[in-house]
Formats: structure tokens, sequence, C-alpha cells
């Protein structure tokens, strides 16, 4: 997918928080730690940072939600992250986006932590994230 592609996917899933731009995609992909797992109707994207991958954004066409596209992407990110060493990952999730949450605690992320008023919001008040971690050693 090209960034124009990602941001527009993006755009697609989220408003709060905001979506990406392809700028953003952009130089998200342009740093060498930074991979893509993509599907035509969905994409994760991860941060390889020492013993942990970050999980940027997960994002699944609304239309073709509920069908296993997120998890195989969350598979997929979570196979590269262990091919590159990576030993735990960890997430961030808008405390309101139950769908999400239900997916990864699924595939067993457990909840580590929260901020309040992490994500802006151009038309309302802040939303608050959940943090959660994922031992990849075990598989």
């Amino acid at each position: 997918m090209t960034p124009q592609a990602l941001a527009a996917l993006h755009r697609l899933c989220f408003t709060s928080p905001r979506p990406w731009s392809a700028a953003e995609f952009t130089d998200f992909l342009a740093s060498p730690s930074v991979f893509l797992i993509e599907n035509p109707k969905g994409f994760a994207l991860g941060r390889i940072a020492g013993p942990e991958v970050e999980l940027l954004t997960l994002a699944v066409h609304p239309e073709v939600r509920r069908q296993g596209i997120g998890r195989t992407l969350l598979a997929g990110f979570e196979g590269h992250a262990r091919q590159k060493g990576a030993k735990q990952a960890f997430l961030e999730v808008a405390e309101q986006n139950h769908g999400a949450i239900a997916l990864y605690r699924a595939q067993g992320y457990k909840d580590a932590g929260y901020r309040k008023d992490y994500y802006a919001s151009p038309n309302g008040p802040k939303a608050s994230a959940l943090v959660m971690l994922r031992d990849l050693s075990r598989t």
C-alpha cells in the first residue's frame, strides 16, 4: 500500500484519535525500525525498539470487520516482530474502542497502564488510552 492508500483507509477507520496523513505514513515508513503488514482491506504498522515492538496502528476497512482480518494482521505483526528479536509487544488503544480491546485481549494482551486524556479530539473531549502488553517470548 502506498502512503496515500494507508492514509485513506486510516481515515475510514478513525476519527478519534485523528487519522494520520499520507505524509505521516511516509515518515514512518522511511524509518528502518518501522514495518508494515498489509492486505487489501487492512494493515498493521509496527516499530521495533530493541526487545520491544510497538503496534503503532492497526486498521481494518469498516465493511469487512469481524471477519478475522484484524486477528490475521496482528498475528503477522507479532510474527515479524519475533523474527526481528522482539520479546514484548505493546500498544495504546482508545478506551472507547471496545472492538479493538476485545481483539487484543483475545490474542493475549493484558492491561498494563492507563493514559488519561491521551488522544486529542478535534470536536470534543480528549479520549483516554489503555496501554496493553503481550509477552512474545511464549507462543
